[in-house]
């Protein structure tokens, strides 16, 4: 869920947006996605994180329209992005991006990546060449203000883009292409941490690339995380694996460092993102939540 308050954004597993009084959970508005676009959900599920962008909501249904933004006090449609070429919806989620002074919000969809203007809805750049055959799950990663870094699983590897303007318009080249067993991450958006990009790859290290997309370090074959989540909090990488077992280890260049371990869930498909604040974590499987406080000794 997205939060601004007084606003609590959620989108359903079968693209049902509903939007709540995040206080006393009075309804305000929805939509669905089915009936409203003729979205086509994907095979698992849809997996978008709604957006708050100041005061909208932004979404992607990825059927007759491909993006919308809606006023997040009434749900009323104030743009729609056009669909020409049937794109359908990811478990990918929207990403703003500022380039040249133009706001942006970029979408991994089935048919490749797109750029859409975030004053209007129409489409400042479509680029075919990033796709995944099976599941696109990653959301865009913003690298600089020029750069976007894209990862998956399915064999897919990585790939950094950059977007250049030209008479007007925004161009789409590729810096450089990763194969998956250099990195990809199959489930969870990698994450750029002081200069450097972390991330689980498909064989479950976890990853250190610098920006040219070259390897610092990898945690090694003892220490594999899986499709488990990750963060970085206080120079900590926090991980849990597909078992439940989480790790802590240090979020700096120099080599992959443990810190700390703990069996802390039953590992029944450990994946959900993580959620942090105030020291509490808070952290799930298919069948139990459970928070943590990571201010103890």
């Amino acid at each position: 869920p997205a939060v601004k308050e007084p606003y609590v954004l959620t989108l359903g597993p079968k693209g049902h947006v509903v939007c709540l009084n995040c206080q006393t959970g009075e309804f305000l508005w929805g939509i669905d996605f089915v009936r409203d676009y003729q979205t086509t959900i994907p095979e698992w599920y849809a997996g978008q994180c709604p957006l708050i962008d100041n005061d909208y909501a932004i979404i992607a249904p990825a059927g007759t329209a491909l993006m919308i933004a809606c006023e997040l006090a009434t749900g009323k449609v104030v743009w729609q992005t056009p669909n020409p070429d049937a794109a359908q919806m990811t478990h990918s989620s929207i990403m703003p991006v500022t380039v040249g002074g133009q706001r942006l919000y970029v979408y991994c969809a089935t048919n490749g990546v797109y750029g859409v203007q975030a004053d209007s809805g129409a489409i400042a750049f479509f680029y075919p060449d990033w796709t995944i055959k099976i599941a696109n799950i990653p959301s865009p990663l913003q690298i600089a203000e020029d750069k976007i870094f894209l990862a998956g699983g399915y064999n897919a590897g990585s790939m950094m883009i950059r977007l250049v303007q030209e008479a007007g318009a925004i161009k789409v080249e590729m810096v450089f292409q990763l194969d998956a067993k250099v990195f990809g991450s199959p489930q969870h958006t990698p994450i750029l941490y002081e200069g450097y990009i972390y991330g689980v790859r498909p064989d479950g290290q976890m990853t250190c690339l610098n920006l040219e997309g070259k390897i610092q370090w990898t945690s090694g074959a003892k220490n594999r995380f899986g499709l488990g989540p990750y963060l970085i909090a206080d120079r900590k990488l926090i991980m849990l694996d597909d078992s439940g077992l989480l790790s802590v280890a240090e979020a700096a260049p120099g080599g992959y460092v443990p810190l700390a371990q703990a069996k802390v869930l039953d590992g029944h498909d450990s994946w959900a993102p993580m959620a942090l604040t105030a020291g509490r974590l808070i952290l799930r499987d298919l069948t139990q939540m459970i928070c943590l406080d990571l201010t103890a000794k």
